[in-house]
């Protein structure tokens, strides 16, 4: 998809404009897990006028990879980012089945990304309910993967609600393990000991959540964790979101004062 006579011209603007949210970052106050919603691939593709939704996709896991290095470049350490949600899966399987392929396309070459060089790799959600060839891909992918600092966490069949349902399971079986009585076990549920099982547990919460495409919702997205997150919602649809739409990001979230609840 080549690029507009405007889109050629504005480049160089967009370069200048990069390097001045740059220098203006306060890099003590970045993000240190920043998650994000790829939103908007299939509104992109009809607005780009392309032939099918998988061409949006490919671009979309296109960026993913470009995000990642720019996530790198900032030493953001931890990156989640949710892919495909639980209520997605209920789409037609012609919508489906070409993101299946697109995101073993990703799977496959991101170990060899310069952007994704040694970060380790975790894929979280309800995976059982992908299919096995998928599956497999995602096992492959996390075997491949770096053993560095950098952290990127991929959810996939992921629901936010589901997560805390799956993590307090995790917490009662491990009591029972222990031999803890049923009678005694709502004394040893506390939110440390819910956190401790939830997909992301060692991991910080995330400090930055950013969303595409104009929705202003979280749709469940790391429900427990993003509890004190700072939020962003780009306009932009996912497969179009630029390095500049992230240093904005960055921006304002560095001026912000965090309360924590407060």
């Amino acid at each position: 998809m080549g690029m507009s006579l405007g889109e050629t011209l504005r480049r160089p603007l967009y370069r200048i404009y990069e390097e001045r949210l740059l220098r203006s970052l306060d890099r003590s106050r970045l993000p240190q897990h920043v998650g994000v919603i790829h939103d908007g691939h299939r509104r992109f593709a009809r607005a780009a006028g392309l032939p099918d939704y998988a061409a949006s996709y490919r671009v979309g896991m296109d960026k993913v990879v470009e995000f990642l290095s720019w996530c790198r470049d900032l030493e953001v350490p931890a990156v989640t980012c949710w892919l495909l949600s639980q209520e997605n899966l209920s789409r037609p399987p012609g919508e489906l089945e070409p993101y299946f392929e697109v995101l073993e396309g990703l799977f496959a070459r991101l170990p060899d990304e310069p952007g994704a060089a040694g970060m380790r790799v975790r894929v979280v959600g309800s995976v059982e309910l992908l299919p096995a060839r998928l599956r497999e891909s995602a096992v492959r992918l996390e075997e491949r993967a770096g053993q560095g600092e950098r952290r990127l966490t991929v959810a996939l069949a992921y629901a936010g609600r589901q997560e805390i349902v799956d993590a307090v399971r995790d917490l009662l079986g491990e009591l029972a393990g222990r031999g803890v009585a049923a009678a005694e076990m709502a004394q040893e549920v506390d939110a440390a000991a819910i956190g401790a099982h939830l997909y992301t547990a060692d991991l910080p919460d995330p400090d930055l959540v950013i969303r595409t495409s104009g929705e202003s919702r979280l749709s469940g997205f790391l429900l427990w964790q993003a509890a004190y997150a700072e939020y962003s919602f780009a306009d932009v649809y996912w497969p179009a979101f630029r390095r500049v739409d992230f240093l904005r990001a960055l921006r304002d979230f560095t001026r912000r004062e965090r309360r924590f609840g407060r």
